[in-house]
Formats: structure tokens, sequence, C-alpha cells
């Protein structure tokens, strides 16, 4: 399974792979610190997930999004941010995210997530 995680921080980048990988098996994990890398790697490497950050230089996460969306309507993406104003919630959720998780990314999160995408695949 080909996951990509947009986040400016390295130090996000690594802990939320390092989760990810203690609840899903066989992952291939890319990494973008910005969401015009991001979208550029979406197109390459069409992950079956994407995990996005909100807050980052280029190209906001939430713009990601919308990009990503308009390029691929059937994308599924999860939203990790410490931005929980009602309103940019509201706008994301919207959009058509699988769940906005805020940060920080912790193991009962990911094991959350684990469950969502193993009853998305088996579905």
């Amino acid at each position: 399974m080909k996951m990509l995680i947009v986040d400016d921080s390295r130090f996000t980048q690594l802990t939320t792979s390092k989760l990810l990988e203690t609840y899903i098996e066989d992952l291939d994990i890319a990494f973008a610190k910005d969401g015009e890398e991001g979208f550029n790697k979406y197109k390459e490497l069409k992950p079956d997930y994407v995990f996005v950050d909100l807050l980052m230089p280029n190209i906001s996460g939430q713009e990601l999004i919308r990009l990503i969306k308009d390029y691929d309507k059937n994308s599924k993406i999860f939203v990790i941010s410490a931005d929980i104003q009602k309103n940019v919630r509201e706008e994301i959720e919207s959009l058509g995210i699988i769940e906005f998780i805020n940060k920080p990314f912790t193991g009962e999160k990911a094991k959350s997530v684990a469950e969502l995408i193993r009853g998305d695949t088996h579905e």
C-alpha cells in the first residue's frame, strides 16, 4: 500500500510514518515537505492514501487537497493538523476527506486510521 505524507516538519513526517507502520503492514511511504511537492508526488506516485498538514509553505494543505481532488476525485485524504478552527475544519471536511485528525498524531489515532483503512479496503 502506498502512502504520501505531506508535512513541512521532518519530525512529524517520521513520527507519522512510524506510527502508521506499527498498525499497517507492507507500507510504501513517501514524503513531501510542502503542498507543491506533495501535488507533484501525488501525480507521480498515485498513492492509495495521503496524509496532509494544513499549515505549510508554498501551497497550503487546504489548496493541496483542492488540487488533488480536482486531479483525482476518488483520492483518499486524511488531514493531520494543529489548526482546529471550526470554520477551517468544516471547509476541509466539505472537500471530501476521510478524516480530520488533530495533532499530535498518537498511537491511538494511528490505530483508528488503520481500522478506517482496513474497512475501506475490505468493502
